[in-house]
């Protein structure tokens, strides 16, 4: 009995959850996560409903799966040859969250919140990413002969206040894009953080109360 090689069923299923990623990320958008069940993703995407939990498992599954798809393309979109002013960071920022519906990773924003289960430890992961790329960002600045110990301390600090203050305009442009503009905002934080990045590493500028 003959079967397929082994490169081509591999082949077969990433296709197969491409199709089903691709559906699901425009139903998403269109009608909102409650909306969309696994039969309007199988008809949009052409493949069989059984398909998709065998995939993903569970609804959480993709919703989680089609959140990371979206993140890895803006890691990609964040590589640079050189270290990169964060105005150039934040316009990568910009330009993933015009293409993509990034507003996924606010709709199961209140799940995350309210459970403890898979889906609020992989936002809870996907935070820490984002905390993660500033500080190696800041870390790739930091002056020589500053205290390592204490310098990461700052960095983290202030990693979670930039994630924090870009997602937070994002929030707000995605709710009110007329009276909130992403681009001005990100700009402005990118200004004021590339003018005194020099401040981050200032001895006895505790941020704490």
């Amino acid at each position: 009995m003959s079967s397929l090689p082994r490169r081509r069923i591999d082949e077969i299923g990433d296709e197969s959850r491409r199709r089903i990623l691709d559906a699901a990320e425009e139903l998403f958008a269109e009608r909102g996560v409650d909306r969309t069940s696994f039969v309007d993703i199988a008809e949009r995407s052409g493949i069989s409903r059984g398909s998709i939990p065998w995939h993903f498992n569970n609804k959480d599954g993709l919703i989680l799966a089609v959140v990371e798809r979206a993140m890895n393309r803006l890691a990609r979109s964040e590589r640079h040859g050189t270290v990169p002013s964060l105005g150039e960071v934040l316009a990568d920022y910009l330009t993933w969250a015009r293409d993509t519906p990034s507003g996924l990773m606010f709709m199961i924003l209140t799940e995350a919140m309210t459970s403890t289960g898979v889906v609020h430890a992989q936002y809870q992961e996907f935070l820490e990413s984002r905390r993660a790329a500033v500080q190696a960002w800041l870390r790739a600045q930091r002056p020589e002969g500053v205290a390592a110990d204490w310098a990461g301390e700052r960095e983290r600090a202030f990693a979670a206040g930039i994630n924090g203050a870009v997602m937070g305009i994002h929030l707000q442009a995605l709710i009110d894009p007329d009276g909130v503009d992403l681009q001005a905002g990100l700009a402005l934080i990118a200004q004021l953080i590339d003018d005194n990045l020099d401040d981050v590493w200032v001895e006895g500028a505790d941020p704490r109360p």
